[in-house]
């Protein structure tokens, strides 16, 4: 939650009034006076004092297993969404998935109510690893390991990053293949693979920066993330 927004539920702090708090280094982060309103902030990894009292927060981290069939969106008026998997006890309006997942995609999906985190993990600036595995309809090559790595480009001309490419198994028929991306464009691993002229038919997110899949989680599951998981995502708060 930004610091500034949690001022003003827990004091009932107008603008002025916390501003006021900020400035005569009256908000306290891990023990050090903090003067940006803006940062964002959980007391499960920091320790938040206002004006001398200890203040709380309750956001809500969820890892889930998406089965395909499910849109990764708030809501949907025609298909079940990630958001209508989760108990009526653990659902908040505020919950959102960060970033997406194609309809027939399957694996892992991060969802929160801190907004500010999910938006800097789906920043381009900060090349969130993502990490998939999937079935390719033909043979894929060295060839396309090294495309992969010099950077696809899309058949309208779009430039990826670099990306890592490591195949499994490799027939005429069908590969399968572990890829690692830092970007997240529209239909990015499908139209990767297009280029190359191949079709991916079957796609799983595995990782999503130090998050992984937790394979005790069978499709539709979700659970909260552990307290480690949580610290690992620190450096994006």
């Amino acid at each position: 939650m930004r610091l500034d927004k949690l001022i003003e539920i827990v004091e009932r702090a107008s603008r002025t009034e916390i501003k006021r708090l900020l400035k005569s280094r009256q908000v306290l982060i891990d023990g050090e006076p903090e003067l940006n309103g803006n940062r964002n902030v959980d007391s499960q990894l920091h320790r938040i004092e206002v004006a001398g009292k200890p203040v709380w927060t309750n956001h809500v981290y969820y890892l889930m297993n998406k089965p395909a069939g499910i849109v990764t969106a708030v809501s949907d008026i025609n298909k079940k969404t990630v958001i209508d998997l989760l108990a009526p006890d653990d659902y908040r309006r505020e919950i959102f998935p960060v970033g997406r997942l194609d309809r027939d995609t399957e694996g892992l999906v991060f969802l929160t109510d801190n907004g500010p985190l999910g938006y800097a993990l789906a920043q381009a600036k900060f090349q969130v690893a993502k990490v998939y595995e999937a079935v390719i309809n033909e043979e894929v090559t060295q060839a396309d390991v090294t495309a992969f790595f010099e950077g696809i480009i899309f058949l309208d001309g779009t430039r990826c990053r670099p990306a890592q490419l490591e195949i499994l198994s490799a027939a005429l028929g069908e590969s399968r293949i572990r890829l690692t991306i830092d970007e997240g464009k529209y239909h990015q691993v499908k139209k990767m693979f297009l280029a190359r002229g191949k079709k991916v038919t079957y796609l799983k997110r595995l990782q999503l920066g130090p998050l992984l899949l937790d394979n005790n989680l069978a499709p539709g599951e979700y659970r909260s993330l552990t307290l480690l998981e949580l610290q690992h995502l620190r450096s994006f708060f």
